[in-house]
């Protein structure tokens, strides 16, 4: 077996960068089985757990006269990139790292049809000298306020531990919980509405958003620019980066006042597209339409020599939300994104038989056993 150092010429994988699911799911899965074991407590207080919430990507409690969903998501390594162009350019981007953090939970909370109501912060620091920067601190505050404004969510509190010695000196550790409200109950989305007919709604991405920095920041050794490589005229690789999370709940809400109801919805990051066969039934998810391509993860996929069947199995490429609904909605359902600022299109559709995940433009295929967790 080869031992070498990966050169320019090499396929880099998301498992090279120093992120193998394969090791990491299965912990993910052993966790949701003793949480579920925990379910029973709620009705010592007089509710009950969703159960058909569990391995989705919110949580959800009937509490009677509606549902209480509930998600807590860590941003991972975005800020890294954000410190390195710092650095280098002298700017700070901690105003669209905070929308990232606020995205990675409001948009795993939406999926399930809740409304979002409140945020919490968790934001941990190396050392009490990474508040010190003012700019810096004051542009995470104002860029976090900014995306629960735009989200409509109060911002409850939050927790700014400064933890030497866990956290390394100089750089922070951003998390984010959102509990939201599913009001009236018929708006549950779970995904037992979800059958064959229904189409695939692909909203636009921003850029990487905020999964896949792993591989995104191990690429920068392969580039004699690094960070500053230009990938468009005026664009360096380090600001495509740093593209802040699209925050796609102005959508779903639009979505339900339009009397539009989703049958199901994915949000897409870690996995990239295979996150389309995240529900349990046997379906294949017929593609017929692939969105464009952002110019950021067209570049990675180039630089990391990756194939579309890699690449589609690690990032958004162009598409960061999913939204199932039945086929006479799915037009509408488009102008409501668009008319909300956020490109989308109607992608494909579900036919009943084996589980997968056909991308027919690309000639790729993905089935159950390349997703073992829900």
């Amino acid at each position: 077996m080869s031992t070498h150092a990966p050169s320019s010429s090499d396929t880099l994988s998301y498992e090279q960068a120093g992120v193998n699911y394969d090791l990491i799911d299965p912990l993910k899965i052993s966790a949701q089985r003793a949480a579920a074991a925990t379910g029973a407590h709620l009705g010592a207080h007089g509710f009950s757990e969703v159960l058909a919430s569990r391995g989705e990507s919110a949580y959800v409690v009937d509490v009677g006269p509606f549902y209480i969903a509930s998600i807590v998501e860590c941003l991972g390594t975005k800020t890294l990139v954000a410190d390195e162009m710092s650095k280098l350019t002298g700017r700070s981007f901690y105003a669209g790292i905070a929308q990232d953090t606020i995205a990675m939970a409001i948009n795993d909370l939406i999926t399930v049809g809740a409304t979002p109501l409140v945020v919490q912060a968790y934001w941990a620091a190396g050392g009490s000298d990474w508040f010190g920067d003012k700019q810096r601190a004051q542009e995470l505050v104002a860029g976090w306020k900014k995306a629960c404004d735009t989200c409509q969510v109060a911002w409850g509190g939050g927790e700014t531990p400064a933890l030497a010695g866990i956290v390394e000196e100089g750089r922070i550790d951003l998390a984010a919980s959102c509990t939201g409200l599913i009001n009236p109950k018929e708006r549950l989305s779970v995904g037992d509405k979800l059958g064959a007919g229904d189409a695939i709604v692909l909203l636009a991405s921003s850029g990487i958003h905020a999964n896949g920095l792993s591989l995104a920041r191990k690429l920068v050794e392969r580039l004699p620019q690094g960070y500053l490589t230009e990938i468009a005229p005026g664009l360096s690789y380090g600001e495509a980066l740093l593209a802040p999370t699209v925050l796609y709940s102005p959508v779903t809400e639009a979505l339900y006042k339009a009397g539009i109801q989703p049958h199901y919805c994915a949000n897409i990051t870690g996995h990239g597209w295979r996150k389309l066969l995240r529900h349990p039934g046997r379906f294949t998810y017929r593609i017929h339409t692939v969105p464009p391509v952002t110019p950021v993860l067209k570049f990675m996929q180039q630089q990391a020599k990756q194939d579309d069947r890699e690449a589609y199995s690690t990032l958004n490429m162009g598409a960061g939300f999913a939204i199932f609904v039945p086929a006479a909605d799915a037009a509408r359902t488009v102008e409501v994104a668009k008319a909300c600022g956020i490109d989308a299109w109607v992608a494909g559709a579900l036919e009943d038989g084996e589980k997968q995940l056909l991308i027919e433009p690309l000639g790729i295929r993905f089935n159950d056993d390349d997703l073992q967790l829900r």
